[in-house]
């Protein structure tokens, strides 16, 4: 969740960092700071709230130095306020940190640091320890602490004595380093880094790593020198701006086309989906008795349509779990259990510990992610990277379609590997599935009809959305983007389960989504329309363009989405969900990009 920066070289240390904050801003905070070691003393500038409240104490004051530490706090421990705000310092050592050290409080009984702690936060306690075991040596010292810690922590570590040295370790939380011209940098994600290079590594776990202007060295808790896996990020850094949109939201919502057909043409050969780049073997898919998709959020609602697809093409029992509740259910995983774990960070912690657990269990496994290299990627068997490009926006949109175009790809590639299919339905899938981007320019065409649609649930306190099958996996999705970006409370429901309670919410001041894309469940979900409209609610129904209606006043609010295969519906219904929870957002005056509370990569359990 939180952010963390550090530089070492020639350049100005506090503008470089500041600059790396504000783009490490969507991963959430609430206090901001930096610290500038400069001939043995160490200045600290902090305080809560934004970045740009910390640039205002750094234009007050205007520290010197060119190596120096910065963080964006969400707080765990301890309350928002400015002592709470890292880098924290005791004695010799100024640190900063991401993750939770759950031993904080047996550490501070038995280094008898009671009194001696100015803030409230585990962090302060661990430069506490460092500080207790520092002799002149920052990797002893730095080995040390780290066996004495238990959760999970990313640590930048300044020493006082140590001119122009920046020391990192960590556990689960990321760090990733690279060298620049005239210095080295590290980061907690690699879009700080890509603005002034493209080549990076991932810091592996229980590995000290040391930057200086000269360079950056690497070893392991023995001491051992480590050779470096460096990678290279293929994201494009002019894409990382807003090109002229108010919000990143509606740029990420507005490159999908392209970054689905960026994801899905890779892996087709000869018309017929291909994982040899990735090294997937189809015995993985064919040996497979059931699957199970582990994921959170926006990611968890991606697999649940893959589960539909799958469970419908392939008839393989999928199961869907929170990746948060995965190891606290007892759950049965085993060598014949595919898991797929999807995540577009790569480093969401849940996700991360459920599937060590399932690979623990001989599960075989495939990720989908975003972010090459990441921790979740690098805990996986095989991987398919998503290709959506940096997604800045809290609210994830590209990449929820792209893993959705990932999901599709592998239920070919299954239906191919265990002779499901003939070459004539694999043909007319694959041609479909090579249609949603342009079927998804189409939709976005059409965004100030959508806009105006919007305008139906703009002064809603409660939204409900209806749908079956299909549709309703999508309308999960739907309904959390609309209370990340707007606050307005909002549930997605099985349109069949409204009479088994739900329906005693509708009221006229309650409007309603409807989604209506598959034609066997049609007269159905029109009928559970009719029931919420009987109780006054005035409907905004999605439908496929060339769906017959009855005339009347009650389909005043419809939006006519492109027609496609019913199975590949889920994708131009989804862009226009996105695009309303988009434009109430912005016609309300919120902060599209950064919604209270929320924080884009969750790292803590």
């Amino acid at each position: 969740m939180c952010g963390i920066i550090g530089y070492t070289g020639k350049g100005k240390a506090a503008q470089i960092m500041l600059d790396a904050l504000e783009l490490l801003e969507y991963r959430g905070y609430d206090s901001a700071g930096i610290a500038l070691l400069n001939q043995g003393h160490t200045q600290i500038l902090k305080s809560a709230g934004r970045v740009k409240d910390l640039r205002k104490l750094y234009a007050g004051q205007k520290p010197d130095g060119q190596c120096g530490i910065g963080h964006t706090r969400w707080a765990t421990h301890g309350g928002v306020c400015d002592k709470n705000a890292h880098p924290h310092r005791f004695g010799r050592i100024t640190l900063i940190h991401n993750g939770i050290i759950e031993n904080y409080r047996e550490l501070i009984e038995k280094y008898h640091l009671q009194g001696k702690l100015e803030s409230e936060t585990d962090t302060e306690v661990v430069a506490a320890v460092v500080e207790r075991f520092y002799t002149g040596d920052p990797y002893s010292a730095l080995r040390r602490t780290v066996l004495k810690l238990k959760g999970t922590f990313a640590l930048a570590v300044l020493f006082d004595d140590q001119p122009d040295k920046i020391f990192a370790v960590r556990n689960v939380s990321p760090i990733v380093a690279a060298v620049t011209d005239g210095g080295a940098m590290l980061s907690s994600d690699v879009a700080a880094i890509v603005p002034y290079t493209q080549d990076y590594f991932v810091v592996p776990e229980f590995h000290v790593v040391s930057l200086s202007p000269e360079g950056i060295e690497l070893f392991d808790l023995s001491g051992d020198r480590e050779e470096i896996e460096w990678m290279k990020a293929d994201w494009d850094v002019g894409k990382s701006g807003k090109e002229g949109y108010p919000f990143y939201m509606e740029k990420e919502i507005m490159e999908q086309p392209d970054a689905v057909r960026e994801t899905i043409l890779p892996r087709i050969r000869n018309g017929k989906p291909d994982f040899s780049q990735e090294g997937i073997p189809d015995e993985m898919f064919v040996d497979c008795k059931r699957i199970c998709v582990i994921a959170c959020g926006t990611a968890m609602h991606a697999g649940l349509v893959g589960k539909s697809l799958i469970q419908a093409m392939i008839g393989i029992h999928v199961d869907v779990v929170m990746a948060s509740e995965f190891m606290y259910n007892d759950p049965v995983v085993d060598k014949e259990t595919l898991v797929i774990a999807i995540s577009q960070s790569g480093e969401t912690i849940d996700t991360l510990e459920a599937l060590k657990f399932a690979r623990k269990c001989g599960s075989p496994s495939i990720s989908i992610v975003n972010v090459k290299g990441a921790s979740i990627a690098r805990a996986s068997e095989y991987v398919v990277y998503t290709n959506a490009g940096p997604e800045i926006a809290v609210a994830s949109t590209k990449a929820y379609t792209t893993q959705l175009a990932v999901l599709y790809l592998l239920t070919a590639r299954m239906a191919m590997a265990r002779n499901l299919w003939d070459e004539k339905k694999l043909t007319g899938y694959m041609q479909e599935l090579s249609r949603v981007p342009e079927v998804m320019e189409q939709v976005l065409k059409t965004k100030e009809e959508i806009h105006r649609l919007a305008g139906v649930i703009l002064n809603a306190k409660d939204v409900f959305m209806i749908g079956r099958g299909l549709d309703y996996s999508i309308l999960l999705e739907g309904s959390l983007k609309l209370k990340e970006v707007s606050y307005i409370h909002s549930e997605a429901y099985a349109s069949g389960e409204l009479k088994h309670g739900t329906i005693a919410l509708i009221t006229e001041d309650t409007p309603v989504i409807a989604v209506v894309t598959q034609d066997k469940l049609k007269s159905k979900e029109l009928s559970n329309i009719r029931e919420v409209q009987s109780r006054g609610a005035r409907v905004l129904l999605l439908i496929k363009e060339n769906e017959a209606l009855e005339e009347g006043q009650e389909w005043s609010c419809v939006y006519r989405l492109p027609k496609m295969e019913d199975s590949f519906m889920v994708m131009p219904a989804s862009v226009v969900l996105q695009l309303i929870a988009y434009y109430v957002s912005l016609d309300k005056g919120l902060d599209v990009d950064k919604p209270r509370n929320l924080a884009k990569v969750v790292t803590v359990e």
